[in-house]
């Protein structure tokens, strides 16, 4: 296999960094770029102790200035895993016109730029992979996420429009659909909602953040070349 330069957004948290390691033990041909804005210090963790396939780049992904910025300094993307976004969680008949707003950027519009920036040179090189972090949210939508539901429900239509217009060209695009996953992000729920979880999952657990990464780093192998537009959910049988 050789060299391939992979980004990946929200490259501080759990899964971001389950999805690096993912792809730096797999090959020393790998060499990961951790896209980062805020809580660096897990990202340079990682950075400083792989020096050779691993680095750090500034990147606040609502901003199309900001990818501009990353990409001139990566030059080339192989693969891109647009994994960034947020929470902020209401019901809509209370939901602050603001939240509406930062939510849909952060996951949305941020899946919108990353595509935008990185394709001309994917375009031009005849190849590329593009996963975008979705959500169960997006297929099995909660009360009290209309902002988080209906940006993840965007970022699948996107995935499935933007495979059909660059197939032609050797780019596959293609989402993931995570259901619960034990990162940071759940750690902080009361007891009481964390056992109601578990309920509703068939396999009774959460999902590790290695599972998740794993389907990130096969549709970005070879061996995926004939996958694009698929949404792929991985939930321990929710849905």
């Amino acid at each position: 296999m050789s060299r391939r330069n992979i980004l990946i957004t929200g490259a501080n948290g759990g899964l971001g960094i389950a999805i690096a390691r993912a792809f730096l033990d797999e090959s020393k041909e790998n060499f990961v770029w951790l896209g980062v804005r805020k809580r660096q210090e897990r990202a340079s963790k990682l950075a400083d102790s792989v020096p050779a396939q691993c680095k750090c780049v500034d990147l606040e992904v609502t901003d199309p200035k900001a990818w501009q910025g990353a990409i001139k300094s990566i030059e080339r993307v192989d693969v891109l895993v647009n994994n960034a976004g947020a929470h902020d969680d209401a019901l809509l008949a209370t939901m602050p016109v603001e939240s509406w707003q930062r939510v849909l950027s952060a996951n949305l519009d941020g899946v919108f730029h990353g595509c935008q920036a990185v394709l001309p040179e994917m375009i031009a090189q005849r190849g590329g992979r593009i996963i975008n972090i979705a959500s169960l949210s997006a297929l099995l939508a909660p009360a009290g996420q209309t902002n988080y539901a209906a940006a993840k429900a965007g970022v699948v239509a996107l995935t499935q429009s933007l495979a059909k217009e660059v197939a032609r060209l050797g780019i596959t695009v293609n989402a993931i659909c995570p259901g619960y996953v034990q990162t940071e992000a759940l750690d902080s729920i009361p007891e009481e909602q964390r056992a109601a979880a578990l309920a509703k999952i068939p396999m009774r657990r959460l999902a590790r953040p290695e599972e998740i990464a794993a389907a990130v780093r096969f549709l970005a192998c070879p061996d995926a070349s004939y996958i694009t537009g698929s949404i792929i959910k991985i939930d321990g049988g929710i849905l």
